[in-house]
C-alpha cells in the first residue's frame, strides 16, 4: 500500500524551523499499529492521517509513537499547509474532524489559523511534584500548576524566569510520581508545559518548552495545543495584559518556532483560543506500507 505523504515544520516560515510533521494523505483508515509504527519510523512527535469526513470538510486522525490523540496544534497547522501546497484545498475556510471536536481552520497562504475548543480548567497540581519533574526548586514556579484543555490536556507551569526554563532536566523517577498524582496508567499525558514571561525572545511575549517521555522524542519544538491551554491559563489568571500575544519556542533546540495568540472572550468567560502560524514543505513522497503488520520502509 502505497500514500503519499509531505513532512512540514509547523510555526516555522522556512524548512529546519519549528516542529516537523509528516502528514499522511488518504490514511485515516489505516490500523492503529501502522499508524504509531510509521511515528516511530520518521522520529517525530506527531503525524497525522488525513480521510474524508461526514461531519466536516477533512478528517484527521492524530498520532503520538505510543497511541492516537484527540487533538495536536502543529500537525493541525502541518496537516493544512499540506493539502494547500499541494492544490487540494484553496485559501479560505474549512473544517475539520478531529477526535476533541470540530476544529474551524482559516488559511492563507502557507499561513493557517486554527481555533481551539473553550478551555476546560481541571486541578491545579502541588508545585513540589512539578518541580521535580523538570528538576528545580518548587520556589521557581510562579503560580499554582494547573491542567488545562483546549483540545489536549497540559499541566501549566508559570516560571520565574528564562533561566529556570533553559535549565529545566527531565527527571525519570519523578515523571513517574507525576504521573501516579494525576491518576494516568502513561507517562505521556499531562505533562508540564513550562513557560515565562520574562527575558522572552524579541517579538514574543512568552517562552515555553515541553520535555517528553519516551518512546517519543526528549522534547518537542513547538507544541500548538499547549499554546492553546497556556493562553487561557494566562488570560484567565491575569498573568498577560491582553488577551493578543506572540509564543515563542523551540529556541534552545536550534528550532526557533512562533505562533500568534488570541483568547476569545472575557478572561472569566473564554469561548475558544485562536492560535496561528506559518508551515513550510520541507520533502514530499510515498510512503509504502505492508497489507497488514507494521510499516517497512519509506521512498
Amino acid at each position: 500500500m502505497q500514500f503519499d505523504f509531505d513532512w512540514v515544520d509547523a510555526f516555522s516560515e522556512v524548512p529546519f524551523g519549528g516542529n516537523g510533521c509528516a502528514v499522511v494523505h488518504e490514511g485515516a483508515g489505516l490500523p492503529d499499529d501502522i499508524c504509531m509504527a510509521y511515528v516511530r519510523e520518521t522520529s517525530l512527535v506527531e503525524c497525522t492521517f488525513t480521510g474524508p469526513s461526514e461531519v466536516a470538510d477533512l478528517r484527521v486522525r492524530y498520532f503520538l509513537a505510543s497511541r492516537e490523540i484527540p487533538f495536536a496544534g502543529h500537525p493541525t497547522v502541518a496537516t493544512v499547509v499540506a493539502l494547500r501546497a499541494r492544490g487540494l484545498i484553496g485559501d479560505g475556510d474549512l473544517v475539520l474532524e478531529t477526535l476533541a471536536g470540530n476544529v474551524p481552520v482559516s488559511v492563507q497562504g502557507n499561513r493557517v489559523r486554527m481555533t481551539q475548543i473553550a478551555p476546560q480548567f481541571g486541578d491545579n497540581v502541588p508545585a513540589d511534584i512539578v518541580a521535580d519533574f523538570g528538576g528545580i526548586a518548587p520556589q521557581d514556579i510562579i503560580a499554582p500548576p494547573r491542567i488545562v484543555s483546549t483540545g489536549l490536556p497540559f499541566c501549566i507551569t508559570l516560571l520565574k524566569n528564562r533561566a529556570v526554563l533553559d535549565s529545566l532536566q527531565m527527571d525519570a523517577g519523578a515523571l513517574r510520581r507525576f504521573a501516579d498524582h494525576l491518576g494516568q496508567p502513561g507517562v505521556d499525558m499531562m505533562e508540564p508545559f513550562w513557560v515565562t514571561l520574562q527575558d522572552t525572545p524579541p517579538g514574543s511575549d512568552t517562552m515555553s518548552r515541553l520535555l517528553i517521555a519516551p518512546p517519543s522524542p526528549p522534547e518537542d519544538p513547538f507544541t500548538g495545543s499547549a499554546t492553546g491551554a497556556m493562553a487561557a491559563y494566562l488570560w484567565a489568571g491575569g498573568h498577560i495584559p491582553g488577551p493578543e500575544f506572540t509564543a515563542a519556542q523551540g529556541d534552545g533546540m536550534g528550532r526557533p518556532g512562533r505562533a500568534q495568540v488570541r483568547v476569545l472572550g472575557e478572561s472569566t468567560a473564554i469561548s475558544g483560543v485562536e492560535v496561528s502560524g506559518s508551515g513550510a514543505v520541507v520533502m514530499s513522497g510515498q510512503v509504502t506500507f505492508p497489507s497488514t503488520g507494521q510499516a517497512t520502509s519509506l521512498s
